[in-house]
């Protein structure tokens, strides 16, 4: 008799009325919802103006979609173009199927066309992001316990996951991957934000951070499924592009360092407000908190902090930091 495991859901969708409600696109859209959020905080707390992330997210979320499913049917043809399937399957992708390799690829290209349509470089919105991403995919793995799929090995765990029987499915006990990621995660997002406060981490490395570890997690994640995948030298595929992903990325943090070490001052043109050297990121993000009218008016009561309109184009003032100290942000 099992003790205790974890249920699965007897169905994915929810009616309300003629309307069906997906648990795996309700996942989705929450996960994109608190990425946005959280990047647009960590966006202003850089400097950078309310609304820029979420505009950019118009780009690069589409492109995400699109590249993810994408990926997924490519690495998993035969599921949708071999002999007794249909083709047409591949564009139900309510139905699961979201290939992360290829949704951060295509939704990078969106970033970037969204980026350099406002002249914003895209390494630091990258790192702005770059947790939120982490978070929205511990939410979107919840989509696949609404569809019952992507589940690891037999267990007899006390958090063991209780698959149903259907037409491609045995009925059992198994490892909740599903769980396994969610949770990593959650700690490679808490991990990215602790070391961008650490280290200040600039020009693309707090992403580069995230790719890094999500990476070392997926490898032993995807190493105890069970679903049909494609296999090189006895490993599965996405092991393979996990171990090239996560050697990339960490090569990338190591000659960024070298060949632009620090951060950016300042993110976004139009906002012409670099982030003051003598804060840390726990006073930005608490001055973005409370609002860029405070920042503004706090700026406004402090003579020691105020701009001389007449001198807002000197160069040489602001060079040598005119009566602002080497700390104080130059204003524009």
């Amino acid at each position: 008799m099992d003790l205790a495991y974890i249920p699965s859901p007897s169905t994915g969708v929810i009616h309300l009325g003629p309307i069906p409600l997906r648990g795996y696109a309700f996942c989705i859209i929450l996960g994109v919802f608190v990425a946005v959020w959280l990047g647009n905080k960590r966006w202003i707390a850089r400097g950078g103006t309310a609304g820029t992330v979420a505009d950019i997210a118009v780009w690069a979320v589409p492109f995400g979609l699109v590249g993810g499913r994408l990926y997924h049917v490519i690495t998993d043809y035969q599921l949708y173009f071999s002999e007794g399937e249909n083709w047409v399957d591949a564009f139900k992708i309510w139905e699961g199927g979201l290939g992360i390799w290829g949704a951060i690829a295509f939704g990078a290209v969106g970033a970037w066309i969204g980026c350099r349509r406002r002249g914003i470089p895209l390494p630091a919105y990258a790192d702005a992001i770059a947790p939120g991403i982490a978070l929205a995919q511990a939410i979107g793995r919840w989509g696949n316990w609404f569809n019952q799929e992507l589940y690891g090995k037999p267990t007899d765990l006390p958090w063991a996951l209780k698959i149903t029987e259907s037409a491609n499915r045995e009925a059992g006990l198994y490892h909740p991957t599903f769980l396994y990621e969610s949770l990593w995660c959650v700690g490679v997002a808490f991990l990215v934000i602790w070391a961008d406060r650490r280290f200040k981490l600039g020009h693309g490395r707090a992403f580069a951070l995230y790719v890094a570890a999500y990476c070392a997690g997926r490898g032993w994640i995807e190493y105890m499924r069970v679903d049909e995948a494609h296999h090189i030298l006895g490993l599965r595929l996405n092991v393979w592009t996990a171990i090239i992903v996560f050697v990339l990325a960490v090569v990338y943090m190591v000659v960024s360092a070298r060949v632009r070490p620090g951060r950016e001052e300042i993110v976004e043109p139009r906002s012409r407000k670099p982030v003051e050297t003598g804060k840390t990121d726990d006073d930005a993000e608490d001055a973005a908190d409370a609002g860029t009218g405070k920042a503004a008016s706090d700026d406004a009561a402090d003579p020691d902090d105020a701009a001389d309109p007449d001198d807002a184009g000197d160069s040489h003032d602001v060079e040598n930091g005119a009566g602002n100290g080497a700390g104080s942000a130059a204003k524009g």
